[in-house]
């Protein structure tokens, strides 16, 4: 079941699986309904409701619903765990979460697993930049990319 979530930026579609969140979907992109969702607790709803509303009003949500990243393999889960712990307003560049995960070689699969993450915004890959600050790529689009980063006051160098 898609659930509706109405921002001022526009409408994100939420879905759940018996584990949690499990898809998050920006505003304008086609729905693409889950095989496994399945119906929610009331208060992970709420909870996720919250959460975009507070990262979209650049503050840290105070509580996250269950997150179910099962679809990822266990690198992308390792990656997208480590996601959530980079603190809003901050960016990490793609060698450096590849260093930190202990795969030095693996800065492009850090990007392909960033744009594989199934719930954006609440983990938050739009932290994740190129080298130099740059962009580098958003499974959103680099206008929301763009969006998040201002709205957190996080540092980013101006696409060309």
């Amino acid at each position: 079941m898609m659930h509706p979530i109405t921002t001022d930026h526009g409408e994100f579609i939420a879905q759940f699986t018996s584990r949690g969140l499990a898809r998050l979907q920006f505003p304008g992109t086609p729905a693409k309904p889950l095989d496994n969702a399945s119906p929610l607790p009331k208060p992970w709803l709420r909870h996720t409701r919250a959460a975009i509303s507070s990262i979209l009003n650049g503050k840290t949500p105070k509580v996250l619903p269950p997150l179910d990243l099962s679809v990822g393999t266990k690198f992308q889960q390792q990656l997208w765990r480590a996601l959530l712990r980079i603190p809003g307003g901050r960016t990490r560049s793609y060698g450096e979460l590849a260093h930190a995960l202990r795969r030095p070689q693996a800065a492009r699969a850090i990007g392909q697993a960033c744009g594989a993450n199934p719930i954006p915004v609440i983990v938050p890959c739009h932290r994740v930049l190129a080298g130099g600050g740059r962009l580098g790529g958003f499974s959103g689009g680099l206008d929301w990319k763009q969006k998040l980063l201002e709205i957190e006051g996080a540092p980013f160098k101006e696409p060309q």
